[in-house]
């Protein structure tokens, strides 16, 4: 059975974003990259929130995207995507399909069927709530070493889950990457 795997980068503080969206505090080299082609070689499919969305849908189809960034331009843009809104009604990064309602239904019958594992990127709204649902098999969080002092909080609104860390990992960058499963 396929998985979804969460990842989201957070400050030290807890924040997944500035409340200007602001994600040039993302502590990015090319250790990070190599991580996150690999991490995409475990999934043939992204999943994402409508905001995550729309700013990935604006940046990975540019010219920009796939000359800075091949490897990972390539994988976000021939992977299959799900956008989980209740606002879009189409979804023009191909190939798209929006999901708007009965989504954990969904999400549970994409799991059943054959391919490789699910990745929830970034959209922290929607990590909690699929967390809460039961339908976050791992949950990977990395840590960057800076202090935001206020911004979104990830996970803000989740439900009470209790986490086993699986792995943990130092990058020569001073992020940390924690992998959790979540426990009954």
């Amino acid at each position: 059975m396929r998985q979804i795997f969460a990842f989201l980068m957070v400050s030290l503080d807890g924040y997944h974003e500035t409340m200007d969206a602001d994600l040039s505090w993302h502590n990015v080299d090319a250790e990070f990259h190599e991580f996150a082609v690999a991490q995409l070689d475990e999934a043939d499919t992204l999943l994402f929130g409508r905001r995550t969305y729309t700013h990935m849908a604006a940046f990975w189809p540019s010219a920009a995207a796939r000359q800075l960034l091949p490897a990972t331009a390539e994988r976000m843009n021939g992977y299959q995507k799900m956008v989980v809104s209740r606002t879009l009604t189409s979804a023009e990064w191909a190939p798209s399909t929006v999901l708007s309602a009965d989504v954990a239904a969904r999400l549970t019958r994409v799991k059943q069927q054959p391919g490789k594992h699910i990745a929830l990127v970034g959209s922290s709204d929607l990590t909690a709530s699929l967390l809460g649902a039961g339908l976050v098999d791992e949950l990977r969080i990395m840590v960057n070493p800076v202090v935001l002092g206020s911004g979104r909080p990830a996970l803000a609104g989740a439900s009470r889950v209790g986490l086993e860390l699986t792995r943990s990992k130092q990058f020569d960058s001073g992020n940390v990457l924690l992998t959790y499963r979540p426990i009954s």
